[in-house]
């Protein structure tokens, strides 16, 4: 499952990766509202976990952009302490599907984000294919030839959107924002991505799938033209 958490704190925001990587979560992280609406521009998320106090733009205000501008229907679990009933009717006025008060149980965070992505993925896994290779995007699983590939939560994200996008090509400044949204770190950090993927997508097959279109960025295809 993929995951959005927009939240400022950045000990709960470590919390929540330290148990949900270990059940199989593919996180991203935003610290404010403005940099959570740039990465759900360029990402597709299972579900969303929305703290309501957030610098740049508030949670509520971001909820309400995302239902009605952006018209995103992906499932949001606001996160917040503030616990009264007119908190609560105002977060699912917002669009919000469900509601958790800090201080919380990293078990029920666990349960309630898979009990809002059964509801929302009542539908058959959808496959994206380039040649040979394959990727299931629910169960993040990829095949080439046949042959399970084991990639790290990075490479999976490149993969995907290289693979969303394939024949075309994608910028390096689209795939570091991906990754890192407005803070890239420093030195050329998508680069030794890049060769992790294609280490294990590609050195072990007879015709690479990755190209590098110099001073640009990548493509994923067949051919290399």
């Amino acid at each position: 499952m993929r995951a959005l958490i927009v939240e400022d704190n950045r000990d709960i925001c470590e919390n929540i990766a330290a148990y949900l990587e270990k059940h199989n979560y593919l996180l991203d992280f935003a610290y404010d509202g403005v940099s959570a609406t740039q990465l759900t521009r360029l990402n597709q998320y299972d579900v969303i976990v929305l703290d309501l106090m957030l610098p740049r733009m508030d949670g509520l205000s971001f909820c309400q952009k995302l239902r009605e501008e952006a018209e995103v229907e992906t499932p949001v679990l606001m996160l917040t302490a503030r616990d009264t009933l007119d908190d609560k009717l105002k977060g699912f006025r917002a669009g919000a599907d469900d509601y958790l008060v800090k201080p919380f149980a990293l078990q029920e965070l666990h349960v309630r984000l898979q009990a809002l992505y059964k509801r929302s993925h009542r539908r058959a896994d959808k496959i994206l294919s380039v040649g040979d290779l394959t990727l299931n995007t629910s169960t993040l699983q990829v095949h080439r030839a046949g042959r399970l590939i084991e990639l790290t939560p990075a490479s999976i994200r490149l993969l995907q959107r290289l693979m969303q996008e394939s024949p075309c090509v994608v910028s390096r400044d689209e795939l570091e924002t991906l990754l890192w949204a407005d803070e890239p770190p420093d030195g050329d950090a998508l680069r030794s991505h890049l060769y992790k993927l294609r280490q294990a997508i590609d050195r072990p097959f007879d015709s690479p799938l990755i190209h590098t279109v110099h001073r640009i960025g990548y493509r994923m295809a067949e051919d290399s033209e």
